[in-house]
C-alpha cells in the first residue's frame, strides 16, 4: 500500500514539475509549445486560404476548443489522469507478476532500424485507434461520451482535441497492451504523437486539402467533414480514420459523396446537448435538464 501510496504523490510532484518545465523552457523535445506552434501554424493557414469563406475567423466555439486542447493535453493529466494511469499500470503489473509474466514485448522491434520502428508503431497505433473510433460509434455507451467531440458546429483546427475525458481513458487502455507487445518507447510516442496531432489539425481545420492520389492513404479534411456531417447513409457514422484513410477504404466505411464544404455538422438531437465544458465534462454521468 505504502507503494502505491509514493506512486500517487510522486505523480503529482512529478507532473507538476514536468509540466512547468515544459511551459518554461521550450524546446524540440517539448508538447506544449509544439502543441501551440502547430495550432498557429494551421490557424494562420485557415485564415489565408480558408475553405468555407464564410466562416468567422473566430469561429463558434474557437474559444470552448481551444480550452479542450489545453485541457485534454495537460490538465486532465495534472488533475488526477496521469497519477491513476501510473496505479494502474503498477497494479496491472503486479497482477501479471502473479503468473510470472515480467515482460509484455512479444516482438521486440527496438533492434530494428530507427524507421522501420516509427513506422511499424504509426501504423500498429493508427489501426488500433481507428478500431476504437468505430467503438465509439457502435458502442451505445461509449457514443455518450464521444457526442461531445460531434458536437462541434464549425470546423477548425482546434475542435480536433474536443473530446470527453473518457475517451482519453479509452483509448490509452485499449492500446496499452498491443503497443508494449511491440515494446513502443516514450522516445518513439512523441515523435508518432507530434505527426498525429498535425494531421488531426488539419483535418479538422477549414482547409481544403485532399493530398490527390494519397488521399487513399492519408485521411483529410475533404474527407473527415463527412464523419462528422449530421446526415451519413450509415447509422453509425463513415470515415473513422484518425490518422490513416487506408481503413476506411480496405473495410469499407469511406464515404465521400462530393465536396462537403457547406454540409450542416453534429447529431440528431444536438440542439439539446449541453454548450459549456462544464456540462459537457459531466455528460452522461449526472443528468442534465434541458
Amino acid at each position: 500500500m505504502e507503494e502505491y501510496l509514493k506512486i500517487l504523490i510522486d505523480s503529482y510532484t512529478g507532473y507538476w514539475n514536468y509540466l512547468v518545465t515544459e511551459v518554461a523552457y521550450p524546446g524540440w523535445h517539448n508538447y506544449f509549445w509544439w502543441l501551440v506552434g502547430l495550432s498557429l501554424f494551421v490557424w494562420l493557414l485557415e485564415i489565408i486560404v480558408p475553405w468555407r469563406k464564410k466562416q468567422s475567423l473566430i469561429r463558434k466555439d474557437f474559444w470552448l476548443d481551444g480550452f479542450y486542447m489545453f485541457f485534454n493535453f495537460f490538465l486532465f493529466s495534472l488533475i488526477g489522469y496521469n497519477a491513476i494511469s501510473n496505479i494502474g499500470v503498477n497494479a496491472f503489473n503486479d497482477f501479471l507478476s502473479l503468473f510470472g509474466v515480467t515482460n509484455l514485448v512479444a516482438i521486440n522491434i527496438q533492434r530494428w532500424p530507427a524507421w522501420s520502428q516509427l513506422l511499424t508503431m504509426f501504423i500498429v497505433a493508427d489501426f488500433i485507434q481507428w478500431n476504437i473510433h468505430r467503438l465509439l460509434h457502435r458502442v451505445p455507451w461509449m457514443w455518450e461520451f464521444h457526442k461531445v467531440h460531434h458536437a462541434v458546429e464549425e470546423m477548425g483546427f482546434a475542435a480536433h482535441l474536443r473530446f470527453h475525458w473518457m475517451e482519453t481513458i479509452l483509448y490509452k487502455s485499449i492500446q496499452y497492451i498491443p503497443l508494449a507487445m511491440i515494446g513502443f518507447g516514450l522516445q518513439d510516442f512523441f515523435i508518432i504523437h507530434i505527426i498525429a496531432v498535425a494531421i488531426g489539425h488539419l483535418n479538422h481545420s477549414n482547409l481544403y486539402i485532399t493530398y490527390g492520389p494519397l488521399k487513399y492513404l492519408l485521411n483529410n479534411p475533404a474527407m473527415h467533414i463527412w464523419h462528422h456531417a449530421k446526415k451519413v447513409p450509415n447509422q453509425y457514422g463513415v470515415n473513422y480514420g484518425i490518422s490513416l484513410s487506408v481503413w476506411d477504404y480496405l473495410f469499407g466505411t469511406a464515404y465521400i459523396p462530393k465536396s462537403g464544404r457547406d454540409e450542416k455538422l453534429g447529431f440528431d438531437g444536438d440542439e439539446h446537448f449541453p454548450k459549456t465544458f462544464w456540462k459537457q465534462i459531466i455528460y452522461p454521468l449526472v443528468k442534465q435538464k434541458d
